[in-house]
């Protein structure tokens, strides 16, 4: 893989167990792994000038719907809540094929690079036909094409409108056929292995969308393979109620009675917690994919994140799905997560740094990962660079670490670094042509809607 040095960096942000802050290093990675940091000159194969500039970790992504990239910005659903919205967008992504999901996956993922996020999980549930196999494979090839560390899900759903669910007939599949292509998907994708570019997680989609028995069954499977689980969970009131009506319980003492709690499980949302509710998730190790922006379009509700940090909650940080965010810059959900927390609890909102910890390290903590998350020796060369001679920063480098959140940074950052290699020069994409990946998007947009 060779070797790249980061030199010369005005200041390197760690987010390691001390929260050390490096002036003036030097950054070695080899074969895709920090070897050096530290003030003392090192040769590389390959060198990125980092004069003037901030370094800081991969950001990392807990949460996404990458196909929803062509279908944002609808106006048909703008003003939505979430039960209407999937219904309605539930008659556009029955449409979903292999070239919608390749292209809509570069946009996505190329501009979450272009922003500093390094890992991508993203929660893909909707098959139309069973076409599973096509689908992962496009999202893979996406993501080998740009360069990006990918975390993909095998979701699901097997309850349709006519089994009181929301998705149309023909996204659907039985529980034996979901068991078998999710066994197929981790044999053929998952790799555990230290530094991985590739794993595999099952993920039902919510509650409201499968059945209990495949909640179960899924989290058998998964836990016999040795992956991890994903659902979508105390996302909005309606959700609540179905449960509640549906089961007699809450949602969480659902998920408790079919396995779905644990260190290797983590929900996306989580608005809608007690405090009994937030003990268990602490005591359990069960983590929470935080979605500002989504939770705000989509009038939601808030994340009760102080009180889950306060607890030891595992939280990290997600940008949802493009169309209910309209973007995939996890950049702009750290800024927004900050003014959303200051608003609604003040003095107990954590800190800019502590959402830069949060959208790094929390969310490695959450996907289960020790390999990414932090710049130290020994972990994976995932970073991203902000040169500081900037108008729109003077002034607002004073407190490094606390910057993203309180301040913010908008627009691509000046380089990014996956693995040792780097992706994002100069705030363009090294893997791919971008204005040819613009041109095959917008003909896959046209071909995609029109259908």
């Amino acid at each position: 893989m060779g070797s790249l040095l980061i030199q010369n960096a005005w200041a390197v942000v760690t987010c390691d167990d001390g929260d050390s802050l490096l002036q003036n290093a030097n950054i070695l990675i080899q074969d895709g792994i920090i070897a050096y940091m530290g003030p003392e000159p090192r040769t590389a194969e390959e060198v990125l000038d980092a004069s003037g500039c901030i370094v800081y970790p991969g950001l990392v992504n807990t949460h996404h719907h990458l196909y929803q990239t062509f279908s944002r910005n609808l106006p048909q659903v703008q003003n939505l809540e979430l039960f209407d919205w999937l219904t309605a967008l539930y008659e556009i992504w029955k449409n979903l094929d292999r070239e919608a999901v390749y292209h809509s996956s570069i946009v996505g993922m190329g501009e979450l690079l272009k922003t500093g996020c390094t890992t991508v999980f993203d929660h893909h549930y909707v098959f139309p036909g069973g076409n599973s196999c096509a689908l992962l494979d496009a999202q893979f090839a996406a993501a080998g094409d740009l360069g990006v560390r990918m975390y993909a899900s095998r979701g699901s759903m097997d309850l349709s409108r006519k089994d009181g669910g929301l998705p149309p007939d023909s996204v659907v599949q039985t529980v034996d056929e979901i068991l078998r292509d999710c066994q197929g998907a981790v044999e053929k994708y998952h790799d555990p292995s230290f530094n991985s570019m590739r794993m595999v997680a099952l993920a039902p989609c919510s509650p409201f969308s499968v059945s209990a028995e495949l909640l179960r069954q899924s989290a058998l499977l998964a836990r016999s393979l040795g992956v991890r689980l994903h659902t979508h969970l105390c996302e909005t009131k309606d959700e609540e109620r179905y449960v509640l009506e549906k089961y007699g319980k809450r949602p969480l003492a659902c998920m408790e009675d079919l396995g779905w709690v644990g260190n290797d499980v983590w929900y996306a949302h989580g608005i809608h917690f007690n405090d009994e509710e937030l003990k268990l998730l602490a005591d359990t190790g069960t983590g929470v994919a935080h979605c500002p922006i989504s939770n705000m379009k989509l009038s939601s509700g808030v994340c009760r994140i102080p009180e889950m940090l306060a607890l030891g909650v595992p939280v990290g940080l997600a940008v949802d799905g493009s169309a209910s965010n309209d973007g995939s810059s996890l950049l702009e959900e750290l800024r927004v997560a900050y003014l959303l927390h200051r608003l609604t609890s003040s003095e107990r909102a954590p800190s800019g740094y502590d959402l830069l910890k949060i959208a790094t390290r929390g969310s490695a903590r959450v996907l289960g990962r020790t390999d990414i998350g932090s710049l130290e020796t020994g972990k994976a060369g995932d970073l991203f660079l902000i040169r500081r001679d900037r108008l729109e920063l003077v002034g607002a480098d004073l407190d490094v670490k606390s910057m993203l959140g309180t301040v913010g940074f908008k627009g691509p950052v000046d380089a990014t670094v996956v693995n040792g290699r780097v992706v994002v020069r100069d705030g363009r994409l090294t893997g791919i042509d971008e204005e040819r990946a613009v041109r095959e998007a917008r003909a896959a947009v046209r071909a995609y809607l029109s259908r």
